[in-house]
């Protein structure tokens, strides 16, 4: 390793601040400076460490700034690593924080060997990716735009008589509600055209995902794992989006790690305590499956919107996806007979499917060449 030098760079929006380890483990670990952060600075930057001979290893943080210097620095034919913070070592003792350390430090670990490194997306996956990510933003401001239409009725006493909220009876019950103040009336008719159009931009961008679907390398696990109960399109692209290679994880368990749907643990000696999930990874792909996992709560059958989706399907996908909806419907029942709180079982439920849904994607998924 004497020939490799490590470089850790703490990237910030203007500036990037750089150290460098020598591939001795004793080496010294020097810091270089603080550069603009400009493709054509790194780009000399890269020239001017590379000119003594040694090979590069960068390192850096994944974080706002995205993946842009991973794929200028792996063009110029170096190595790159993001890793993710919050598995970055960290000493209890230390309440020193600054940009030069924090560039020294990844330069350390990095010849360590004690980073952890996130999957970096292509260029065409980080697109859909996005897109994927720009509906969520979407679903969120609409949910917010219906609930302060709901609460503004709620606070002058005008309350829904029917069963459900915004169903083809409750918007036609909107347009009977009156105010003896004109000024209400402009803020009920605002808030309406608020969620309308909050709902034009989700089923907007929901078009262009299935635009964009036939398009992307995952078409054909995003088509597969929606032969899972309560894996639709959404629930699908979601999960593609956010988990990507899938055949990075060599079992299902650190699939479930991934996505924060295992027990967080504090044993030590002869006590073991385990609490919930811990939440760790990817939050959207998460949540996506545990709104899936509450189908599971009904007896196990094909519906017709599943039959249509299974189809095209191989029969070893259909069969794994069968096997998934025969075991999960009955631990549902199962364990809500023994007094689990429903949000248990279903976050439960949710963690198996991910399971599943690994199996499925590494069926259709061809593995890469080491």
């Amino acid at each position: 390793m004497d020939d490799i030098s490590f470089v850790g760079l703490d990237v910030h929006k203007a500036t990037i601040s750089v150290a460098v380890a020598d591939g001795d483990r004793r080496g010294e670990v020097r810091h270089l400076g603080v550069f603009a952060n400009r493709a054509d600075v790194v780009a000399r930057l890269v020239r001017r460490l590379a000119a003594k001979g040694n090979r590069l290893h960068f390192v850096y943080e994944a974080g706002p700034c995205g993946y842009g210097l991973h794929r200028q620095l792996t063009s110029l034919g170096h190595a790159c690593q993001v890793v993710a913070p919050s598995l970055i070592p960290i000493r209890s003792g230390d309440r020193v924080k600054t940009d030069r350390r924090d560039a020294a430090m990844l330069a350390r670990l990095s010849r360590a060997g004690e980073l952890t490194g996130v999957w970096v997306p292509d260029a065409a996956h980080e697109a859909m990716r996005d897109l994927v990510r720009a509906r969520a933003g979407a679903v969120r401001d609409l949910s917010r735009a219906r609930q302060q239409l709901s609460g503004f009725l709620l606070r002058h006493g005008r309350i829904y008589p029917g069963k459900g909220g915004w169903t083809r009876a409750y918007r036609r019950w909107l347009t009977t509600v009156r105010f003896d103040h004109p000024a209400q009336q402009l803020v009920l008719q605002d808030a309406i055209h608020q969620v309308e159009a909050a709902e034009a931009r989700v089923a907007r961008i929901t078009g262009h995902i299935e635009e964009q679907l036939s398009l992307w390398s995952l078409a054909p696990v995003v088509e597969a794992i929606q032969a899972m109960r309560g894996v639709g399109l959404i629930v699908a692209v979601t999960v593609a989006a956010e988990v990507g290679d899938f055949t990075r994880f060599s079992n299902p368990r650190q699939l479930m790690a991934y996505l924060g749907l295992v027990p967080s643990e504090h044993s030590s000696g002869a006590s073991v305590r385990r609490g919930g999930i811990t939440k760790a990874g990817n939050a959207l792909a998460r949540r996506v499956l545990i709104e899936g996992a509450w189908t599971y709560r009904m007896p196990a059958r094909v519906s017709r919107k599943l039959y249509d989706r299974l189809e095209t399907l191989p029969q070893s996908v259909r069969e794994i996806a069968w096997k998934a909806q025969v075991r999960l419907c009955a631990r549902y029942r199962r364990l809500v007979a023994a007094g689990k709180p429903k949000v248990v079982v279903v976050t439960a439920i949710a963690r198996e499917m991910a399971g599943f849904i690994w199996a499925i994607a590494r069926h259709v998924e061809a593995p890469k060449p080491a």
